[in-house]
């Protein structure tokens, strides 16, 4: 499980891009949006950093949490 703090999703729109270019990395990914603490959660076997350069590419700005 990895979770990450965006605070640059500030609306319904940003999660679903988010959670978008998630499931381009892996398709059976499962995600979890809580919009209004900004953070998101990918249950995947994929490699966190994928998620990270997604999320980026997506153009938001993902800081992992421990």
């Amino acid at each position: 499980m990895y979770n990450f703090q965006v605070n640059d999703m500030t609306c319904g729109h940003c999660a679903s891009v988010i959670t978008k270019a998630v499931k381009a990395v892996e398709s059976g990914a499962r995600v979890e949006i809580d919009l209004p603490v900004k953070q998101v959660r990918i249950e995947s076997e994929s490699g966190q950093d994928q998620f990270v350069d997604a999320i980026r590419e997506a153009g938001y700005t993902p800081v992992v949490l421990a």
